[in-house]
């Protein structure tokens, strides 16, 4: 326990993400945290982005402090995953359990099928089914240098209202924000994941000395015409703010599979 935050009033606030602790996103995360309660950092050391809910199992996992700005903040970096960074927060570096994990800002979308490969909302996830509210941030920028101004006072309000309000025992919240000036963002919201997909490729390629290797590429194809997704939101000038879950149980099938007699 390295953080002793049981005197404070304030709320304790765990941040991570996928882009690693140097990404600017997570930076403007923090700096929005630092203005609601005691912050702790346990982020990524190098960029884990598309590992999805992955765990370290078979090899070693090396955390330590460092010092990447003057904020109160404490912050460690991981060699693991986000999921692993959220784990070993809750178990080994924190005097008590979060009153919030936030998980961000992200560079690029996590509208839609992204979803289930990011990261960033895995760690969100991970801190759900430790029964702490969280929330996963992204910006539709996948530039290092994105701008994150308009942001801020977004990621601010809506934690301010998960701290006030709370959320239902296995929900998070998937918040995406467009790329588009402040003024511009006619407002936040509540949306369903979109039925979208990558249609991907593979290009392949030979190295010198005559091994195949290959490059994944594609592109994204939304499927759904619905007007209440995240896709249509964002494509929209709205804030998305989808409620997610991380039981992936297809409730409405098991009466079907009952009958079956099996």
């Amino acid at each position: 326990m390295i953080f002793n935050t049981k005197m404070s009033k304030k709320p304790l606030i765990l941040v991570t993400n996928d882009d690693g602790i140097n990404a600017p996103g997570i930076r403007a995360l923090i700096t929005v945290m630092n203005t609601i309660g005691d912050v702790v950092v346990v982020a990524p050391d190098s960029p884990q982005s598309g590992m999805g809910h992955a765990i370290t199992l078979n090899a070693t996992l090396y955390s330590k402090e460092v010092h990447l700005d003057n904020g109160p903040q404490k912050e460690f970096s991981c060699s693991g995953t986000p999921a692993d960074c959220v784990k070993l927060a809750i178990r080994e570096m924190l005097d008590r359990t979060p009153d919030i994990c936030v998980s961000g800002i992200n560079h690029g979308s996590n509208a839609s099928i992204n979803v289930i490969y990011s990261g960033t909302m895995s760690a969100a996830i991970e801190a759900g089914i430790e029964g702490i509210p969280a929330i996963g941030f992204s910006l539709l920028d996948y530039s290092w240098d994105a701008n994150f101004e308009a942001s801020k006072p977004i990621v601010k309000k809506i934690t301010e209202h998960v701290l006030q309000h709370g959320l239902p025992n296995g929900v998070v919240l998937n918040v995406n924000i467009p790329n588009i000036p402040g003024e511009q963002i006619k407002g936040i919201k509540i949306c369903r994941q979109a039925k979208a997909n990558w249609v991907e490729e593979f290009d392949k390629r030979k190295t010198p000395q005559g091994q195949d290797y290959y490059w994944l590429t594609g592109k994204f194809v939304n499927l759904d015409g619905g007007k209440d997704t995240d896709e249509w939101a964002l494509e929209n000038g709205y804030v998305s703010l989808v409620p997610a879950q991380f039981d992936l149980t297809a409730h409405h099938f098991i009466k079907d599979l009952n009958n079956w007699n099996l």
